[in-house]
């Protein structure tokens, strides 16, 4: 494996840290507003330039000698990017004058002898490019001025990368299946993420709405690969007031959607509320596969039948994700974290399982479809069944009666689909297809 290229953008809050990943990844990944601190956690990206790709990493803005939690804790993840990084980006605002904490942190960045870049943004026409000659006073050569939002001078800080930049990028082999985290706030998705990638990815706190921005991680077992996403905590529209709750609710729900499993996590340690109906709610209707985790099992007091007694109260509280199987965890300590990744691969498989013609004929004459209880103008003789795509699994019922389907009728042909084939995890669609 080649050296794997890696570019680590840093910066004081506010100067367009995460505007530029955006830029430079060519999607926005990272959450950009006027409000500083949008960005948290470490964000991973390629940049594509000239047929060479790179690694990108966006880290949240840097205030040395913060007390406050949440700051000291975006410093910390910054200087663990630094560690990893084969070249540094240090991004200033264009529009300020230099200020003392970037020539703290520069001289601080001048310690890890990796070699420097300075952009400095929000040069956002080419007669201001002046703006970046009091910059020279850092010492650093390389200095560019660039407008991450409109573009300008990128071509020339890309090309600058070719040069000193050893390309590499680790490809996973086969496919890679996106996991969403989901779960309302403090539920533990952030310590889930890093104990399975076994690196401090996410930042963990008690303050609810910690994690803003989806972060990624990729997780390998055995010749599997999963991509798993930590959302944000999806709370309710009323306690959404900050517009980094509200985006982050939003980009939580849109990586959900994006997804191939949810992974959707549950406090043991609290009843299950109308809030977690609701998530629940989400991921049932997004089509995903989904999970369901409960964690902060070693909170609770147990007795012998406790798991049994649990599953019963959770299936009657989300009755409607009854094809989701249970796990219990520990993502704090670890307990039965080990048994997450073999249901992962498991559940993946099932929801690309696809049936061959000669078992649903099978299928059909073995169901007795005598005992579907629904109104007698609702019944129709069932020919034969075809299933029409994965992702999830979709049948079309060739009936002799209307071309929609009594919600008894789809609900016994599913739960016979389940005895027969399984498809553990994965939401059944049955549609009516009339004929033959």
């Amino acid at each position: 494996m080649a050296k794997v290229g890696k570019i680590v953008i840093l910066g004081r809050p506010n100067v367009g840290k995460s505007t530029l990943f955006n830029r430079l990844c060519k999607q926005r990944r990272a959450l950009v507003s006027r409000e500083p601190g949008m960005t948290r956690d470490r964000l991973y990206g390629v940049v594509e330039w000239r047929g060479k790709h790179y690694k990108i990493i966006d880290t949240g803005g840097m205030m040395p000698g913060e007390k406050d939690l949440i700051a000291s804790e975006i410093y910390r993840h910054a200087q663990m990017a630094i560690k990893e990084a084969s070249h540094l980006l240090y991004v200033i605002d264009g529009q300020q004058d230099l200020m003392p904490v970037d020539e703290e942190l520069v001289s601080l960045l001048r310690q890890t002898g990796k070699p420097i870049s300075i952009a400095v943004n929000k040069v956002d026409l080419p007669q201001h490019l002046s703006r970046t000659t009091p910059f020279y006073q850092l010492g650093i050569e390389n200095l560019f001025g660039i407008s991450a939002e409109h573009g300008l001078g990128l071509d020339e800080l890309l090309d600058h990368f070719a040069e000193v930049i050893p390309e590499a990028v680790e490809e996973s082999s086969g496919n890679i299946t996106q996991v969403a985290i989901i779960g309302r706030p403090n539920v533990g998705k952030s310590t889930l993420l890093n104990r399975l990638v076994k690196e401090e990815r996410s930042i963990v706190s008690a303050l609810p709405g910690t994690t803003r921005d989806a972060i990624d991680a990729e997780f390998h077992l055995e010749k599997d690969t999963f991509r798993l996403i930590d959302t944000a905590g999806i709370r309710r529209k009323t306690k959404t007031k900050a517009l980094a709750e509200k985006l982050s609710v939003i980009v939580a729900q849109k990586h959900l959607k994006a997804s191939d499993i949810a992974l959707f996590l549950l406090d043991a340690s609290e009843r299950i509320s109308a809030l977690d109906a609701r998530i629940g709610g989400y991921a049932h209707e997004s089509g995903r596969s989904v999970i369901l985790v409960v964690n902060k099992w070693d909170t609770v007091k147990k007795d012998p039948n406790a798991t049994v007694e649990y599953v019963k109260y959770l299936r009657g509280r989300l009755k409607y994700l009854d094809y989701a199987p249970v796990i219990f965890l520990s993502a704090l300590t670890g307990r039965h974290v080990v048994k997450l990744g073999p249901l992962m691969a498991e559940v993946a498989r099932e929801r690309l399982l696809r049936v061959g013609i000669e078992k649903l004929e099978k299928f059909v004459e073995e169901v007795d479809w005598d005992r579907v209880s629904t109104p007698k103008k609702s019944k129709g003789q069932v020919h034969r069944i075809t299933q029409a795509d994965v992702t999830p699994p979709t049948f079309f019922l060739h009936t002799g009666g209307g071309a929609k389907l009594h919600f008894s009728f789809e609900r016994f042909v599913k739960n016979r689909l389940r005895e027969h084939f399984r498809f553990l995890g994965a939401p059944i669609i049955v549609r009516a297809k009339r004929g033959r």
